[in-house]
């Protein structure tokens, strides 16, 4: 028979994509004698900007195999239960985006139809009243979930804020340690098959040859081998997303860490901080067409918590994707593969999706086309929606200003159109396949930034209103007491990570 299992698999570039991908791949084709090997240029910093994640992280940190406590240790990260977006809606305002589900439904009815009846009623308090974890967040307060029957403490949901460089290179050690071969250089030259176009061979400056079965292209905006050596094609998502440029700089913290993003609208886009145990992260993502690199710079450095600990570092970007992640024998991760402002934590996501998805469809050195297309189009589903979700935070705004008015002009795509519809109607919001977004992400959102049904989801007028108030007191009570017994964030972290 003959043999055509993949040997030989070539990661271009380190960081976190290129060391999630090394690391999971060791993990998972353990005893199937591929040779994995890692190319990274030297001294190359992260950007940084993907320093936030949400909870999936979690299942890849315990599939690994990886002490979860050992890691926060380690690169000093902190806990995650959502973000805050602050003067988002208009000047003065503040939301809070939950991890994880809120009350449980009524009979067949979810949380979110009967919350929301009430709400327009004018007799059910803010959403963030019902769920622990953004109770937890906004009181500083931390646990992991415990046994605790009938009780919010059995669902807590979490992430991670972590310094991506360091990230990277915990697990750079974790891989080399599960055979991973690291090879520091730079790639000079990308040879191409003359009969199909497959990528052949790199040459590095050294003068060595690299040969593989499967490239994974993880190098960054430039896609050394997606589009340099491929001209796969880039899909510009700049009619939907309306920033460019990003100035990033790390901080003092002087406050015990908060255990959420906070997200700040600005004149021109918005600011994050994001509290590790060492210091901060921030950032300003901004529109080139109505700021200046130089007002930008001066606004962030203006508002920062803490002494700059840097340089500022100012980027330039374009939102968007390429037109396949997956092209011939070369799979791109992380940058190379696309780039979507980290409103809301996904970068590192997109990297997990990616790699779990080409778990699902690994190839052999035939390339089934079936495989590759099937995986093409569950990314750009992925990529496709973590779009519109940013698009509902830019489109639905009070904010003034001509960035804010340019934003309520943006197109909808059909499905946020759709969305939004259904939502506007009677409150419904459906969860499509593997979509990354649950439906409490949707209603936090929709809700805090002020769209609200025109009338609540007939089917709960079946339910007498005593017993939805009754539910709705219960539940705040609980979520008021639980939160009262978690330790404090920086207590948490301190102990130990609740060793």
């Amino acid at each position: 028979m003959n043999d055509r299992r993949i040997r030989s698999l070539v990661i271009v570039g380190g960081g976190t994509a290129g060391w999630m991908a090394a690391v999971a791949l060791a993990k998972a084709l353990a005893g199937m004698n591929v040779q994995i090997r890692l190319i990274e240029a030297a001294r190359i910093e992260p950007i940084g900007v993907g320093e936030a994640t949400i909870p999936p992280i979690m299942d890849f940190i315990r599939q690994l195999g990886i002490d979860e406590n050992d890691l926060v240790r380690q690169i000093k990260a902190t806990f995650k239960l959502g973000i805050g977006f602050r003067d988002w809606t208009h000047p003065g305002d503040f939301y809070f985006h939950p991890f994880g589900p809120a009350g449980p439904g009524i009979g067949h009815l979810p949380f979110q139809a009967y919350w929301l009846k009430m709400r327009l009623e004018g007799k059910a308090q803010r959403l963030e009243e019902y769920s622990i974890q953004a109770s937890a967040a906004l009181r500083g307060r931390f646990s992991r979930p415990v046994h605790a029957p009938n009780t919010p403490l059995n669902k807590l949901t979490y992430a991670l804020h972590f310094d991506a460089g360091r990230f990277a290179q915990y697990l750079c050690g974790f891989a080399q340690q599960h055979g991973v071969l690291r090879t520091e250089g730079y790639v000079r030259h990308v040879a191409l098959r003359d009969e199909d176009g497959f990528v052949d061979s790199l040459t590095l400056e050294s003068g060595e040859q690299v040969h593989g079965d499967l490239f994974i292209d993880c190098s960054g905006f430039r896609g050394v081998l997606i589009e340099e050596a491929l001209r796969t094609g880039y899909e510009d998502w700049s009619a939907w997303l309306p920033c460019d440029r990003a100035v990033l700089v790390h901080s003092e913290r002087n406050t015990p860490p908060n255990p959420y993003t906070l997200v700040s609208a600005r004149e021109a886009g918005w600011q994050w901080q994001i509290p590790l145990q060492h210091r901060d992260g921030n950032g300003y993502i901004y529109s080139g067409e109505y700021c200046t690199d130089e007002a930008a710079r001066a606004l962030l450095l203006g508002t920062l918590a803490g002494r700059a600990l840097s340089e500022p570092v100012t980027l330039r970007f374009r939102p968007g994707r390429r037109k396949v992640a997956w092209n011939k024998n070369v799979l791109a991760l992380g940058l190379a593969a696309g780039f979507l402002e980290p409103l809301e934590a996904t970068s590192i996501h997109l990297i997990q999706r990616g790699i779990a998805m080409l778990l699902k469809f690994f190839p052999d050195r035939d390339f089934s086309p079936a495989d590759i297309a099937r995986y093409n189009r569950t990314l750009e589903a992925d990529f496709s929606g973590v779009r519109d979700f940013l698009l509902l935070h830019y489109r639905q705004t009070e904010r003034d200003g001509a960035f804010w008015r340019h934003c309520r002009d943006l197109p909808l795509t059909a499905n946020l159109r759709e969305k939004i519809e259904l939502f506007q109607g009677h409150g419904r919001l459906l969860r499509e396949e593997n979509e990354i977004f649950p439906v409490l992400s949707w209603l936090a959102v929709l809700v805090g930034q002020r769209v609200l049904p025109r009338r609540a989801d007939p089917l709960v007028d079946g339910v007498d209103a005593s017993k939805i108030q009754a539910r709705l007191e219960q539940l705040r009570a609980s979520v008021r007491e639980s939160v009262d017994t978690m330790p404090t964030h920086g207590e948490f972290i301190q102990s130990g990570c609740g060793l």
